[in-house]
């Protein structure tokens, strides 16, 4: 018999005794028939039964003396069949849950087997039997398995054992015993009534990371000693009640969840819930079920609903209560409901949140998509109208079209009347061919609409470029592209943060916190109001409708409003009349320093464009201080010669380590002078951060430094103090995360096969602690902590244990994620060696090194956005800091090196926390760095590293 899901759970594992070659041959037969377990011999005397939630092993020890004394032990049950109770004659009895009784009912029969049934032969809500060993085995159709314990003190088996059947049932208060334990384990009824159980669900439109949030929600949960339960298919999943709608999960029901793409446990339309009378059902089933805690994952539609079914939640149990569907007392149990939502959508449509969970995925999905259509666009010199997802948010559109350089885009924010729309594409379309541009893109949203409310289709985009233009123009509707495939890092580690935040929020609130919704806001998860976020957001819709757009772009985050204009000045670039006066024009140099990081050439284009348009000149300054002072390798930028660096990787300019006083300094000085330079924005890791420090000390003997100075961080090792987020780490860990997914593919087909990826990141271990966290490794070694032998030995034996207790589980592939600089000692083939010798046979390990591919590949568009935005702000603060230091530019007896204006001309444009920021480099240079070590001496993403450990259960030597 085939089963698309096993038929038996229960029990985490067992170890039966066989003391003859007969009865062990037969125990084989008989858990093969009665609970349709696999099997795959060990060795002669011992064989491992499994079905990927139950694992049974069966040993051979042949002993006569032991064996008669089983045969007499299975006469006596036999006799006694009809007379008496076998669970009060034996020291255990083993029960497993079961999906239909009734098969295991009729497998007896067939087998010929007694059997006992409960509470009667005809309905049996259990079912016992006999195997050829005399233990007594059951199967339950009641919602857990039950294992009973002796009865009477002294009863003992053959052996004089307490026990001959091991059955462990863990406690769900005890994560570290859960994560081992079975997916759907019993529970001691007296726990289960004291513990706390949340429910998780996802509705609305699927989104990838959805899998993620519903993995963190149950393994936090379950930490924290609380019962985790996923309501499959939405609101539909919760008016339908029963155990095939709310299921109870476990640790390892949602192992391998984050890379998965959709939503495992289901998500539909449910026009019933949006009734009283189909709320009232779901509040019966929650109750029923025994869940507190309400945690949802969706749209503003679904988080309204949610809302809504708290604020009702104390009338349907007093109407439940009334016509008597609950009792007395779970109306005083469950008289609150706490209710928290987390944002899946990619629309990107909520208020108050930076990023939905999806909302990257599906912008990765758009970028690609764009990025191939453009090689063909430019073999045939064609346009491309590309249409895109947003119903009433335009922020796909708008992110990929600065992401992907396109020449239009036209979104539901920002409308104008036809004719408008129509002349202004044409006239930007126009500029462009004429400059030497092969390709046009326009982007459209799904909602685009002008300002009559007529919506404008990719048809309407198509007329204009082919008939008014005269452009070969082709039509690409992406569709429901953008919702497939697995999550980019960035919302796999969104998702896993805001879930763990969903449980603390409702595990902290009472019955007057209102509904939290957990949102992200730059680089820090905060709690916000639901109510007022979802009333913000329908208020945008709202303005729409009623076509008052300028409200709706004033409702849109300030980051939305920001991009918008953006795209707007780099587009122009120089086609246009520079919004500028020539008096206050400036020389702006830009010059990338360190190692190659995907965003760095989208930085470059986005400061020259936006210079342009300002009526700036912007220079590069080419293969980075040791190209200027040897080849004098300084350059104007022109638009022509960049379009396409904004997707491109690596860096078009050159770079390379060389710090200015490495290269020359006073050259550097020089040519400063020579140029007139009126600001330098310097793009890079650790060396950009040391250069910058250097040419600050050096102003008061250089005077052509006088001049506003600023770094916008790029390393993959996310390691320049003064900011949380650097240009290219996101590239670097997608890359890193796609190469962990194939490593972990592959040591999923290998049973007992554990795979130690071993990458960059110099001295900061931010890289390998957020591939851990999105790839749920099971360990991470970084540098601040080193590899100590207690920690080594401590994870090989929970690595150990875990391979033998998943024999033929699917998708259990391992990783341990390793920074090169970890350990010296100990690189990742000698560290794949260690833990093999150490595993006693349980698994073996390989070493697997990305390398320079992390490096490499197109900038993510996190990584492009980001630079874009860093860039026009780095703009923004040469200009703003031009008044401050024009008086100190010419004389020296006048400058004040110490004067604390001039000291924040200098500074690090970083992300910290909630906020975009400068902060000068003195400041960071001396107070803040570990100079070294090359990394700031507060690590920002510890709490990161926390996570990760606590959602695979490794333990930490204190």
């Amino acid at each position: 018999m085939t089963l698309d899901i096993p038929l038996v759970n229960g029990t985490s594992s067992c170890t039966v005794n066989a003391y003859s070659e007969e009865s062990y041959k037969k125990a084989i037969e008989f858990y093969k028939t009665f609970l349709f377990l696999e099997h795959r011999s060990l060795s002669s005397t011992s064989t491992l039964l499994f079905n990927g939630i139950v694992s049974l092993k069966l040993e051979l020890h042949p002993d006569s003396v032991k064996q008669q004394k089983i045969n007499l032990r299975i006469e006596e049950l036999k006799t006694n069949v009809a007379k008496k109770d076998w669970r009060g004659m034996v020291p255990e009895s083993l029960v497993f849950n079961t999906s239909d009784i009734l098969v295991a009912k009729q497998s007896l029969v067939d087998l010929k087997l007694p059997k006992q049934c409960y509470p009667n032969e005809f309905f049996p809500m259990q079912l016992y039997t006999l195997d050829p060993l005399g233990n007594v085995i059951g199967v339950t159709s009641t919602k857990n398995a039950v294992s009973t314990k002796p009865t009477k003190p002294g009863v003992q088996d053959v052996e004089g054992r307490s026990s001959a059947l091991t059955s462990r049932v863990p406690s769900y208060t005890n994560l570290k015993t859960h994560a081992a334990a079975p997916s759907k384990s019993a529970t001691i009824a007296g726990d289960r009534m004291s513990q706390k159980a949340i429910g998780i669900m996802t509705s609305g439109g699927d989104a990838p990371g959805m899998d993620a949030c519903v993995r963190a929600v149950v393994r936090t949960a379950i930490s924290k000693g609380c019962r985790a339960y996923a309501i499959m298919e939405g609101y539909e999943g919760l008016v339908r009640g029963g155990p095939e709608y709310i299921k109870e999960f476990g640790w390892d029901d949602v192992r391998g969840w984050s890379s998965l793409g959709g939503t495992d446990i289901g998500t539909a339309r449910c026009m019933e819930f949006k009734q009283r009378e189909g709320r009232l059902k779901g509040a019966q089933h929650m109750i029923e079920a025994g869940i507190d805690a309400l945690i949802v994952c969706g749209g503003d539609g679904s988080l309204t609903g949610a809302d809504l079914f708290r604020s009702e939640w104390p009338s349907l149990l007093q109407e439940l209560l009334e016509t008597r569907r609950i009792t007395e007392q779970q109306f005083t149990r469950y008289k609150h409901l706490n209710i928290c939502g987390t944002v899946g959508s990619i629309d990107n449509d909520m208020s108050t949140t930076d990023a939905t969970i999806g909302a990257y995925s599906a912008l990765d999905r758009i970028c690609t998509a764009i990025d191939y259509v453009e090689a063909t666009a430019n073999s045939h010199s064609r346009a491309f109208v590309v249409e895109v997802m947003g119903r009433n948010c335009g922020w796909l559109a708008l992110l990929a079209g600065i992401s992907t350089s396109a020449d239009y885009i036209l979104i539901p924010e920002k409308p104008s009347s036809s004719r408008e729309w129509e002349e202004q594409m044409s006239s930007i379309v126009t500029k462009h061919r004429k400059r030497g541009k092969r390709t046009t893109i326009v982007i459209v949203a799904e909602g685009a609409i002008a300002n009559d409310l007529t919506p404008i289709t990719s048809k309407d985009v198509h007329k204009v470029l082919s008939e008014k233009l005269g452009l070969d123009t082709r039509i690409t509707t992406l569709g429901h592209v953008q919702r497939g495939g697995s999550p980019v890092a960035y919302d796999r580690i969104l998702a896993t943060l805001q879930g763990v935040e969903a449980v603390n929020a409702v595990l902290d609130s009472g019955p007057d916190t209102p509904s939290p919704l957990i949102a992200v806001n730059e680089n820090k998860i905060t709690r916000k109001s639901l109510v007022e976020s979802v009333k913000l957001t329908k208020s945008v819709a709202e303005a729409i409708h009623s076509k008052d757009f300028k409200k709706a772009m004033a409702l849109r985050d300030t980051e939305f409003v920001e991009h918008l204009n953006n795209f707007m000045a780099i587009n122009s670039a120089d086609h246009n009349t520079p919004s500028l006066s020539s008096e206050r024009r400036l020389k702006i140099a830009i010059v990338n320093v360190g190692a190659p990081a995907g965003g760095i050439n989208s930085a470059v284009y986005s400061m020259a464009t936006y210079c342009m348009s300002r009526g700036h000149k912007p220079y590069a300054i080419y293969n980075g201080w040791s190209g200027l002072c040897r080849h004098e390798s300084v350059r104007s930028l022109e638009w022509k010669d960049m379009l396409g660096w904004q997707g491109s990787g690596g860096s078009e300019i050159g770079t390379n380590r060389v710090t200015p006083e490495e290269a020359d300094i006073g050259m550097i000085a020089y040519y400063f002078q020579k140029y007139q330079f009126d600001g330098l924005i310097i793009v890079g890791g650790f060396e950009a951060f040391a250069s910058l420090n250097q040419l600050e000390r050096a102003r008061d003997s250089y005077s052509a430094f006088r001049i506003p100075m600023v770094l916008i961080p790029a390393t993959l090792s996310n390691n320049v103090p003064g900011t949380e987020y650097s240009l290219g780490s996101d590239t670097a860990l997608n890359a890193l995360m796609e190469y962990c997914d194939v490593i972990k593919q592959s040591a999923s087909a290998t049973r007992g096969r554990l795979f130690v990826v071993e990458c960059q990141g110099g001295n900061s271990g931010y890289l390998a602690t957020s591939a851990a966290l999105a790839c749920g490794a099971q360990a991470s070694y970084i540098p601040e902590e080193g590899i100590s032998l207690d920690q080594l030995t401590l994870d090989i034996e929970f690595l150990a244990k875990s391979f033998e207790r998943t024999e033929g589980r699917s998708r259990f592939g391992k990783l341990i994620l390793k920074s090169a600089n970890a350990s010296k000692a100990l690189p990742a083939e000698a560290l794949a060696d260690v833990m093999t010798s150490e595993s006693g046979g349980m698994f073996d390990a390989k070493a697997a090194i990305p390398g320079h591919i992390q490096q490499g590949g197109l900038p993510s568009p996190i990584d492009r956005t980001r630079a874009t935005r860093l860039a026009i702000k780095a703009v923004g603060f040469i200009e703003d800091k031009q008044t401050a230091i024009s008086e100190a530019r010419g004389a020296d007896s006048v400058f004040d090196a110490h004067d604390k204006a001039m000291i924040d001309t200098a500074a690090v444009l970083g992300v910290r926390g909630s906020h975009v920021l400068f902060t000068n480099i003195r400041k960071l240079w001396d107070t803040e760095t570990e100079v070294g070590k090359r990394i700031p001496k507060v690590i920002h993403w510890q709490g990161a590293r926390d996570i990760a450990d606590k959602l695979v259960d490794r333990k930490r030597v204190d």
